[in-house]
């Protein structure tokens, strides 16, 4: 086989590889423009786990129960709602509650049976809270259990009711017939 030959042969392979690249690249910048490559989601709030920071100013002594933080923003209606949801739900026995505010609480949040606290700016920032309202959960220790946004007061009955199983537990047990349909 002579040079000229061999040289051609190595420069077809050289340009099948090259279209090769170039078509991945291609389907790349496709993906990317029609949105088709998902990015995660941004984490908020602090990881499962961790220590809670500020508890002492906001609980004096420790609790027996789990104590649940919301932090709200006096012009969101979202969490007015569920200011009032967490109202409701106010059990000693089960939970208690801190409702934290950036700047002043609204005036309506002073005759709640909730614990209501403004100016508290720095644990905005401390506990990673980016979108109100929003709930942190902590446990006996002082370690975080769940930290999540709230999008509706339905949203903050099923973090409360999540509370009451444990965590990968099994869910309300489902009579079924002998067929495996529910009873």
């Amino acid at each position: 086989m002579s040079f000229q030959t061999s040289a051609l042969i190595l420069s077809w392979i050289a340009i099948l590889l090259l279209a090769l690249v170039v078509s991945g690249l291609v389907r790349q910048v496709h993906a990317l423009s029609s949105g088709a490559v998902q990015r995660r989601p941004e984490s908020v709030g602090l990881r499962p786990g961790s220590p809670a920071p500020g508890l002492a100013r906001l609980v004096p002594a420790p609790t027996a129960v789990p104590l649940v933080l919301l932090f709200l923003d006096p012009e969101c209606g979202t969490c007015a709602e569920v200011l009032a949801e967490a109202a409701g739900q106010v059990d000693p026995a089960r939970l208690e509650f801190r409702v934290l505010y950036r700047d002043d609480p609204p005036a309506h949040a002073a005759g709640l049976p909730i614990t209501v606290l403004g100016g508290q700016g720095e644990l905005f920032e401390r506990y990673d809270v980016l979108v109100t309202p929003f709930a942190t959960v902590v446990d006996r220790a002082g370690r975080v259990l769940r930290a999540e946004p709230l999008g509706s007061r339905a949203a903050l009955r099923r973090l409360l009711d999540g509370l009451d199983r444990p965590s990968g537990g099994p869910g309300p047990a489902v009579a079924t017939n002998h067929h495996g349909g529910q009873v």
